[in-house]
């Protein structure tokens, strides 16, 4: 069974990242984001029957989606938790699609709020798998920083990748952000020598290619394609969705430079039978600068290999030949904790309804969008379109 046109996003709304916001709970966010979510979509809350959500870093707890029904006030056929990390509001979009196509409910609430800081973990470990903790983090390898940095440096091994390609991602992203008025660094254009120059964390990632915490949060209704034509907002067709794992610490990866973002995409594209050169942009989940370049490989824009020579040698700003995370991306609109992955979609569908306002694509019909869980482990990919 195919997916592809049975479903819409209808409405959304986005908290703009926050540096330890005084008042604000996860709960309070999320409730803040339903409401504007809703009212967007032109729907009352009691015509919600579903509920997406992922639990919050910062305020973690059992029976999640419950906490959230009963404080929202809601009473749903369907409601779950999506657990794939940075992958969790990609991930929600299909399933929601598949809820309603089985006839569990007709309009899906996909919502999370987090108030998530830096300090978060520096009194006890990240809650990552038992096997990372014991296999990985006595021999130096504790976090993303050093997963990551593993990646990028054996990419630059293997296929002469620079420093300075690396670095254009956030230099372009940034040139976004100073585009949208929600961006936590959206006040300054970067250099790529001021992202060169800027501190090494995790060698030979720098401080400005490296994602900052901060408090947020997003919504999204998804509904049936029937009812999205009533709506009063220009509907956002799921046309193709593919999720893929198979690991969960980035040493037990087959290959640390060929992820798992390519079979989850090539099984979206495949899905909404369009092909590489007719998407108008892509929103691709950016922990950090080497995500991006992989991505954008693995997803089929480019040969293995030849990341690195495509960013330098295309504008990934909004207005560039090759639009990418044109809000910013969370290296420049901030990495809101569960809610990270959630600005991608949204920023998706914001495009897409033409809603972009001073970094609106032109034309734009059809989008990318991918969110990646842990160290390149859970992958989900959309194609995203105007018609059905």
């Amino acid at each position: 069974m195919s997916l592809r046109g049975k479903a819409a996003i209808t409405g959304f709304a986005e908290m703009a990242p926050q540096k330890r916001p005084e008042g604000k709970t996860s709960l309070g966010i999320i409730a803040e984001m339903a409401r504007e979510a809703i009212a967007d979509a032109g729907l009352e809350k009691s015509e919600i029957d579903g509920l997406l959500t992922a639990a919050s870093l910062s305020d973690f707890s059992m029976l999640w989606p419950s906490a959230v029904v009963e404080y929202l006030h809601l009473k749903p056929r369907y409601f779950d938790q999506v657990e794939l990390g940075g992958a969790s509001s990609a991930g929600m979009v299909w399933r929601a699609a598949a809820a309603i196509e089985a006839g569990m409910c007709n309009s899906v609430l996909c919502v999370i709020g987090d108030t998530w800081d830096s300090s978060l973990f520096l009194n006890k470990p990240p809650p990552f798998p038992a096997t990372e903790l014991e296999f990985d983090a006595p021999y130096g390898l504790s976090g993303a920083n050093a997963g990551y940095a593993l990646i990028a440096r054996r990419h630059m091994h293997e296929f002469g990748t620079t420093p300075a390609q690396l670095a254009k991602v956030s230099v372009d992203q940034r040139k976004n952000a100073c585009a949208n008025p929600q961006a936590l660094f959206g006040h300054k254009q970067i250099t790529v020598d001021d992202v060169l120059n800027s501190r090494m964390i995790a060698d030979p990632l720098h401080l400005l290619e490296i994602v900052s915490p901060a408090s947020g949060g997003g919504a999204f209704i998804v509904t049936s394609a029937d009812r999205a034509r009533h709506g009063p907002n220009r509907p956002v067709y799921l046309l193709g969705a593919g999720e893929a794992g198979e690991h969960s610490s980035i040493t037990r990866a087959p290959n640390m430079t060929h992820s798992l973002v390519k079979p989850a995409a090539d099984r979206a594209f495949a899905m909404a039978g369009v092909s590489r050169g007719q998407i108008d942009f892509i929103q691709p989940y950016d922990c950090y600068t080497i995500t991006v370049l992989v991505t954008i490989e693995d997803a089929g824009f480019c040969a293995k290999g030849e990341g690195g020579r495509f960013i330098e040698e295309h504008d990934l700003s909004w207005a560039g030949d090759f639009p990418c995370n044109t809000h910013g991306g969370q290296l420049s609109f901030g990495q809101p904790g569960m809610a990270g992955g959630m600005s991608h979609v949204i920023e998706g569908v914001r495009q897409l309804m033409g809603r972009g306002e001073k970094r609106q694509v032109a034309d734009a019909t059809i989008g990318y969008v991918n969110g990646n869980g842990g160290i390149m482990a859970e992958q989900c990919g959309l194609i995203l379109g105007v018609e059905s």
